[in-house]
């Protein structure tokens, strides 16, 4: 997708107007740097002139320092202005990258299934990286200098309107070249944006699995992918440059026009005697003086290809829609959720469905027993509870209501979820127990803790719940880790809890614990135990067995195991706890 200049203006005016007295100032420090530049050579002119004429040494001194106080006062605002410029640039650049994480956040998990993390940071750091450039070169180094331009070509009309028509003919020409430059060059841009998504994807995988490729003896096929899309991303860059070079090649023939139109109307006009010395001077001077502004329009022209090319991949970004529509208005009661499957149909595609015809009720403060095979469709359940994705056919219902009818954030704050990988942030063990959620008080926090047995682990924390965890929970165990997801649950009060096999990597004594704290999260809670062992459903009420996406088996825990004939009965008496994995 090619973005129009239009589409560079929506995007400048969207991330520019919140900080319109930045951008006041700007434009006040800008003008003065340009009206500057426009008078100083009118100086030389007119020391030049002075000193053919036989002027007095005083007056030309005066006019010398005039100049060089005009010169220090240019290079003064044009650091001031590149200051607020780049200040401008970053805060909105700030603003773009936060308002693509968040509309990443929001999008459903079929788009997060389909881009590897490395994709998502190229996406939204890479590309806004060149707008970051873009924002704030924009402004001074090309907005900046067509203003200048534009008055540099007054000055020259002031001094004769051939002067003024004939570099005006040239500016228009070299503008429109340049346009047309910018419209070839951006596709290959945006293609070489797309080569470096695609290189660091594949890092990202291949860092991400540095244990089983030393493992197993692949460092040659990966360095042997690593060269193809290195190899891939350098041909797209090549193209790319090569349409850059076409740029600076332009450049400089219009640099050459445009000298000698300057010395044959300069020298002109002066054996006519319709100008002095100094004027001829002021026409050369102008001359590169307009040449020095479309030389750095040049120079931006490659950041605006590539900016031009993240713009293209950011608005393809902003097309994709959401599955999930967060169009629901109602809410839920606080205490124990019902739960309702009623004649559920649901494939991550189209092709294959992995849950067909799933239709159960399970009561207020009821614990479900969710077994089955790997791919059976256990943890697909969950996740629809959360409506991570979009079911394909029938309804869920919670407490009497179809959960798309209810508020994501409600829906999101009723249902806790504990499992066996808990995610932990480098922020302070607060942070990572409310999860941010400043309304949550410290009492509330350490009530929670002293429930859960925490308190001889609190101790040992060198500043408490400001301590700092490190991303991913090193430093910590398993069990411990477990124990503040379980905390995260507990601090959240929901309605209906979650738990796959959140005790299987513990220690006999953690577990323990575990085990006690899941009795006191359940307690007046409706809960699903996803288990991949059968010791983990004696707590359950009811039992459900999944084979194929379909429900293979469904009952009360007390009738299946005195049923001799269902498969329940037959783990039991067997022992083989792998069976229901």
């Amino acid at each position: 997708m090619k973005p129009s200049l239009r589409g560079y203006g929506e995007i400048l005016l969207k991330y520019l107007k919140p900080q319109w007295p930045r951008v006041l100032l700007l434009a006040v420090v800008l003008i003065s740097s340009i009206v500057l530049k426009v008078f100083n050579p009118q100086i030389i002119r007119y020391f030049l002139d002075a000193a053919t004429s036989g002027n007095a040494v005083q007056n030309l001194s005066i006019a010398a320092l005039i100049f060089l106080g005009l010169a220090l006062l240019i290079q003064i605002t044009s650091v001031a202005a590149t200051y607020v410029g780049e200040n401008v640039g970053w805060r909105a650049t700030n603003s773009l990258r936060a308002d693509l994480a968040l509309f990443c956040l929001k999008l459903d998990m079929s788009f997060h299934n389909d881009k590897t993390p490395g994709d998502m940071i190229e996406r939204i750091d890479g590309d806004v990286m060149d707008m970051a450039i873009f924002f704030a070169q924009f402004i001074i180094r090309i907005l900046g200098n067509i203003l200048l331009l534009g008055g540099i070509l007054v000055a020259l009309y002031l001094e004769d309107w051939r002067i003024g028509l004939a570099l005006t003919v040239y500016s228009i020409i070299s503008l429109a070249v340049f346009n047309k430059l910018r419209d070839v060059a951006v596709p290959h841009w945006k293609a070489s944006r797309d080569a470096s998504s695609d290189l660091y994807g594949f890092v990202e995988e291949q860092l991400a699995g540095t244990e089983d490729i030393r493992a197993s003896g692949a460092n040659n096929y990966v360095m042997r992918n690593l060269f193809k899309f290195n190899r891939i991303r350098l041909e797209k860059e090549q193209k790319a440059g090569v349409m850059n070079i076409l740029v600076v090649q332009a450049w400089i023939g219009l640099y050459a026009a445009g000298r000698i139109v300057a010395f044959i109307t300069g020298f002109y006009l002066f054996q006519q005697g319709s100008i002095t010395l100094g004027t001829a001077y002021l026409i050369v001077y102008y001359t590169d003086a307009i040449f020095r502004p479309l030389r750095e329009i040049t120079n931006e022209i490659q950041n605006l290809q590539k900016a031009g090319g993240s713009i293209g991949r950011i608005n393809e970004l902003y097309q994709i829609e959401n599955k999930i529509k967060d169009t629901g208005t109602g809410t839920l009661s606080t205490g124990a959720l019902s739960v309702e499957f009623d004649h559920l149909k649901f494939g991550y595609n189209s092709e294959e469905l992995i849950l067909d015809d799933i239709n159960f009720h399970l009561q207020p403060g009821q614990v479900l027993g969710l077994l089955g095979r790997t791919g059976s469709g256990k943890t697909t359940i969950t996740r629809l509870l959360f409506r991570l994705y979009e079911i394909s056919d029938g309804s869920i219902r919670l407490s009497g209501k179809d959960i798309r009818e209810v508020k994501l954030s409600d829906l999101q704050k009723h249902i806790g979820m504990v499992t066996q990988d808990v995610q932990l942030f480098r922020a302070s063990v607060r942070n990572n127990l409310t999860f941010f959620d400043t309304s949550i008080s410290d009492a509330e926090i350490m009530r929670v803790l002293e429930d859960l047995e925490l308190m001889d682990w609190f101790a040992g924390l060198p500043a408490g719940l400001d301590s700092e965890l490190e991303s991913g929970g090193k430093g910590l165990s398993a069990g411990e880790a477990q124990l503040l997801a379980f905390t995260r649950v507990f601090l959240k009060n929901p309605g209906l809890v979650i738990l796959d096999e959140a005790s299987s990597r513990l220690d006999p004594a953690t577990e323990q614990k575990i085990e006690r704290a899941v009795d006191k999260l359940l307690k007046n809670r409706t809960g699903i135990i996803v288990a991949h062992r059968l010791a983990t459903v004696q707590r359950a009420d009811e039992i459900m067995i999944l084979d194929g996406g379909h429900i293979a088996e469904h009952g009360t825990y007390d009738e299946l195991a005195h049923n001799a004939e269902s498969r329940f009965a037959g783990l039991l008496r067997t022992g083989l706890e792998q069976v229901a994995v």
